[in-house]
């Protein structure tokens, strides 16, 4: 018998202009992979295929939203570009992403880092909207101007990997 997916978190979506500031600040390209971690309904990957033309991944635990997503970026004209799984995002293969977006809490954040660190390649970008990493400290923070609310969002680029050891980001 399988136990039905209970998410971690409830579902917030993410204010538009942290939105903006986040795709921003993940110096998104066309030939760019990008994960997001409990999409939710999709607004945030949907708006990184429309604005820059990538690729992505939504995971979440939620059938009923990302039947949405999905209807949302086939709407959108990205359906193609995007592919949404109902899944636990702490077991989910991150190998193909250069870039992962995350709005989860810190504890969260912290239970994800070993998984970035051993399935991202050097020079993967991870944003994250309010919360840190805790010990990893960001290359990046940014308040966006005229926020809709007090967000602060959070930048990291994977380093290259010295032989033997597993350096966490700076």
């Amino acid at each position: 018998m399988t136990l039905p997916l209970r998410p971690d978190i409830g579902f917030v979506p993410t204010p538009t202009d942290a939105m903006t500031a986040m795709l921003k600040l993940a110096d998104l390209t066309p030939v760019d992979v990008v994960y997001d971690l409990g999409c939710g309904d999709g607004r945030l990957l949907i708006q990184a295929a429309v604005d820059y033309g990538v690729q992505g991944v939504g995971i979440d635990v939620d059938a009923a939203l990302l039947a949405q997503a999905q209807g949302k970026a086939d709407r959108a004209g990205v359906g193609d570009r995007l592919r949404f799984y109902q899944g636990n995002l702490f077991d989910v293969d991150l190998r193909q992403a250069t870039v992962v977006l995350i709005y989860l809490l810190p504890h969260l954040n912290l239970r994800l880092r070993p998984r970035l660190l051993s399935q991202l390649q050097p020079g993967s970008r991870v944003v994250s909207h309010m919360f840190d990493m805790g010990t990893w400290f960001p290359d990046r923070t940014l308040r966006p101007e005229r926020s809709e609310e007090d967000s602060v969002l959070y930048l990291w680029r994977l380093p290259q990997v010295i032989p033997g050891h597993l350096q966490p980001p700076r």
